[in-house]
């Protein structure tokens, strides 16, 4: 009987219950569980494990740079935002809405590991996120571009239910990082949602993507459903630092 078990369970992939049939057998044994109750107990075990899986998946594919929650987070030091309002964000409904949540301030206040948070929090509940620095998501449509492949570039990059633009201004774009900056954004307006950090004010993006017009045009888009939190405090990694 085991190794019939042990082969339906290879075919159908069932992995968990593969695993641990034998012993949920010996506690519905045990304490006489019905035989519904029994089955109800080996598909959750199933069911959670491949949930877990999926979730690890999701992390992996997300590409964060840490993980980090709001329990790290230092809300005494910094002003513009409150755990309440990141709090508000969690339940994750700015997603279902397609709206944008926006983080300004000078480095080292916190706008990254806010934005990891709320990016954990949507994993957590299945959704595909993606975090990519603003740098590194132009060079990517650059290689793309070149290769012959934007379009493909462009349709992976508008999947995700939320896409994460870290750090847009600490580097000025390429000529054609706006163009393609804009059509991320355009693609996206809508659809799905985006966190993007800065260090710069919008009044300073027509200098860092090269082009005011770009600029105004991808502000109009993305402001347009979003929420801006402008952060100030000292730095968290210069406390660090200090504290060292």
């Amino acid at each position: 009987m085991n190794q019939v078990i042990d082969t339906y369970c290879e075919s159908l992939k069932l992995s968990t219950i593969q695993l641990k049939w034998r012993n949920l057998i010996e506690e519905a044994s045990k304490d006489n569980i019905p035989y519904h109750i029994f089955l109800e107990r080996l598909l959750e075990v199933e069911n959670q494990a491949r949930i877990e899986r999926s979730r690890q998946t999701l992390l992996r594919l997300s590409r964060l740079p840490f993980k980090k929650t709001l329990d790290t987070f230092d809300f005494d030091r910094i002003s513009g935002v409150t755990r309440r309002d990141i709090e508000e964000y969690m339940s994750l409904s700015f997603i279902e809405q397609s709206q944008n949540l926006i983080f300004l301030g000078p480095p080292g206040v916190g706008k990254t590991h806010l934005a990891v948070s709320i990016a954990l929090e949507a994993i957590s509940k299945g959704l595909k996120t993606y975090f990519m620095t603003a740098q590194e998501l132009v060079t990517s449509l650059e290689t793309a571009d070149g290769q012959g492949k934007l379009d493909k570039k462009m349709r992976g990059i508008a999947k995700p239910s939320l896409l994460i633009i870290d750090e847009m201004g600490y580097l000025n774009l390429s000529d054609q990082g706006g163009h393609y900056l804009f059509q991320v954004i355009s693609r996206r307006y809508e659809n799905s949602s985006i966190i993007l950090t800065s260090n710069k004010t919008f009044s300073q993006w027509g200098e860092v993507l090269g082009d005011g017009i770009i600029a105004t045009a991808i502000l109009d888009r993305l402001l347009h459903h979003s929420r801006v939190f402008s952060i100030d405090g000292p730095s968290f990694r210069m406390k660090n630092k200090a504290a060292k």
